[in-house]
């Protein structure tokens, strides 16, 4: 993490006071939990909670007493038996590391998650209010990059919605998946443990028990969630990607806010880059980054090894922290968003009605001409405006061949823009569900 790309609410959740604040809440409710159970005594527990409960831990002690047991874990139940005093001899009876660790860990990306989500309903509010406003705005759709046939920037909105519609729904159960709590013991047989710990643990934590772990919650469930947020990761890119394309000065279709006294170019004044686009193309890659490593931390030695730790240690922070920034400014890049009808427009007839060809390949085979004689009357006319040597109706019009099936009238129908957005409601519909 680093605070150019780090938000407050999303680096919160990873502070180390957090950290240890939740480790402890883990301990606490699993001592209420063998309190209960007759395995301490219940005095311990209720002391435990009022000594430590608004205790603010200390980092630097923590730290220094790690320095010498190498154990991170330790560390902390050394410090807090200086807080808790003798009855600190009951907290984490029966529990390894992992019980704390891994129950920790998953607390902290289900948090994460409800952060994430949250972005993406303001990516989703930004996509619908501008798609709705955008709905009939006429543009060109490209295939390959090169004019294909028209489209509507209401349309290219409307995908992205839908693409971030099912990244909601990914998260939703990548979240689901990952919540789990283990409080099971070494090797995850409950041998030291009564398995109505984990139970209270879980439900008191906002998480369900893991049906079967070893010595760790297993790491697929993990691999999951850090694949979800590669899958969103590549779908902010796709936008931004699009927006790079549309603000380059030959097409200029739309274009990034540029605030008053912002500066584009320490060279060139004149310049208004793209930077918020290119800046989410780069966080992209970086929360994608983070897919590999958690793949490989799912093949774990036997019951346990910790070739996962050092990986997770980094990238739970790094890549939940990087998409919360890359939402969030995507959102804002949507709702700033400058767009250009007009050049749209002259796009469009760039090509001098090229973009109606196929209508008129269509009109020809309907009146009896051959698929392939089609085709080849159409792109001998077609090929000529492609190079600037005319317009394609005036050419379609001359064509003596043409003529035997299409009458100059019946060509120019074929040259109707609406024809083109007839399906838009529905399609709008199926993705916002009103026409």
């Amino acid at each position: 993490m680093i605070p150019r790309y780090t938000r407050p609410e999303m680096a919160s959740i990873w502070e180390p006071q957090t950290r240890f604040k939740i480790w402890f809440e883990i301990e606490a409710h699993a001592a209420d939990a063998l309190a209960e159970l007759g395995t301490i005594p219940k005095e311990a527990a209720r002391t435990v909670w009022a000594k430590a409960k608004d205790a603010t831990f200390d980092v630097a002690r923590i730290d220094e007493i790690e320095r010498e047991t190498k154990h991170d874990v330790i560390a902390f139940l050394t410090h807090l038996a200086e807080i808790v005093g003798p009855e600190a001899r009951f907290v984490h009876q029966g529990m390894t590391s992992s019980d704390v660790l891994d129950t920790c860990l998953n607390v902290q990306l289900t948090r994460a998650a409800d952060l994430l989500l949250a972005d993406l309903d303001k990516v989703l509010a930004a996509l619908k209010k501008r798609a709705l406003e955008h709905k009939m705005t006429p543009t060109i759709g490209r295939s390959h990059g090169i004019h294909a046939e028209p489209v509507t920037f209401g349309l290219k909105l409307a995908y992205a919605y839908a693409e971030f519609s099912r990244a909601k729904e990914r998260l939703i159960a990548a979240r689901k998946e990952v919540a789990t709590c283990a409080i099971s013991g070494a090797v995850g047989t409950f041998a030291q443990i009564d398995p109505r710990v984990e139970q209270h643990v879980a439900k008191a934590m906002g998480l369900v028990p893991e049906p079967i772990s070893t010595q760790v919650i297993p790491r697929d469930r993990h691999a999951m969630y850090f694949s979800t947020l590669g899958v969103i990761a590549s779908s902010v890119e796709r936008f931004a990607v699009e927006i790079r394309h549309m603000q380059r000065t030959e097409v200029l279709e739309a274009e990034e806010f540029f605030s008053e006294g912002q500066k584009g170019s320490s060279a060139m004044p004149h310049k208004r880059n793209p930077v918020l686009s290119e800046n989410l193309s780069g966080l992209s890659r970086m929360v994608r980054a983070y897919v590999t490593p958690a793949l490989e931390n799912v093949v774990l030695w036997h019951e346990r090894d910790i070739s996962h730790s050092s990986a997770e240690r980094m990238m739970g922070p790094d890549a939940t922290v990087t998409l919360d920034f890359a939402l969030v400014r995507l959102a804002g890049l949507i709702d700033k968003l400058l767009v250009y009808p007009a050049n749209m427009q002259k796009n469009l007839d760039r090509l001098g009605g090229l973009v109606h060809s196929q209508r008129v390949l269509l009109a020809l085979t309907q009146k009896g001409a051959s698929r392939e004689d089609a085709y080849k009357l159409v792109q001998r006319n077609a090929m000529p405006v492609w190079r600037g040597e005319g317009d394609f109706l005036q050419l379609l019009k001359k064509d003596a061949e043409v003529k035997k099936y299409l009458t100059d009238a019946e060509i120019e129908e074929q040259f109707d823009l609406g024809y083109h957005f007839k399906h838009v409601d529905t399609i709008f519909k199926r993705v916002f569900g009103e026409s």
